[in-house]
């Protein structure tokens, strides 16, 4: 999943970046208002983790602004202000959820999670392609009841396929949303990170549901 921090304060969007980058999150940053707003517009992420005192442009004004443009990517608003009348119009411009600082990361990735579970139709509790099943709120991947342990990367990179069951995902696409935009290492690791998956939901069982499109990039199939 590709999540947008939209965070002036240096050293804690870093932290939150390495925390994210650890769960498997592709990670971007954005430290004005104003490039929060153009990198939200600009680019597709999964979720924005939103500051309110921001310079050039508050989080209130680029949730709305958001919202206005029929942007309902889900927003979690991160803030030293912590009165009701704060969290209230955080709320009433369009953001999803509110966590005041100073927070406890393991609470902001629980709720980021449920938000992205909730945050829009397509996202459903548990996801399903054939027997193999996700559980984002467990964290857990099983093949027909069977239990299935990945890396936070690796986990990344099946949820993703998952949320696009059938789908041919362009490389440079999967890239984006499980590395991030920026990733300057070989492109190639996109190719030992599907072996890695192949060797753990398909060789197991006996299947071939993650497909290769030659020159274009991997499709996740139901088993039949």
């Amino acid at each position: 999943m590709h999540v947008l921090i939209v965070e002036d304060e240096v050293r804690l969007a870093a932290y939150l970046k390495r925390g994210l980058e650890a769960e498997g999150f592709a990670v971007d940053i954005a430290q004005t208002g104003t490039d929060g707003l153009w990198m939200a517009t600009e680019q597709e992420f999964d979720a924005v983790v939103l500051d309110i005192m921001l310079p050039g442009m508050n989080g209130y004004k680029v949730c709305q602004s958001l919202r206005e443009a029929g942007n309902w990517v889900p927003i979690l608003v991160l803030t030293a202000k912590d009165g009701e009348y704060d969290e209230a119009e955080a709320l009433d411009t369009g953001a999803d959820d509110f966590l005041s600082k100073p927070f406890s990361f393991v609470v902001l990735l629980a709720r980021l999670r449920a938000m992205l579970r909730r945050g829009q139709s397509e996202r459903p509790p548990v996801l399903a392609v054939g027997t193999l099943q996700m559980d984002p709120a467990s964290h857990s991947v099983t093949r027909a009841g069977t239990p299935i342990t990945l890396t936070p990367r690796e986990y990344s990179l099946l949820e993703y396929l998952m949320r696009h069951p059938g789908d041919v995902l362009p490389k440079l696409d999967i890239l984006g949303h499980v590395w991030d935009w920026e990733f300057e290492g070989d492109p190639n690791i996109i190719e030992v990170y599907v072996g890695y998956l192949r060797k753990k939901i398909d060789a197991p069982f006996g299947l071939a549901t993650l497909l290769t499109v030659r020159g274009v990039g991997y499709r996740l199939v139901p088993d039949a």
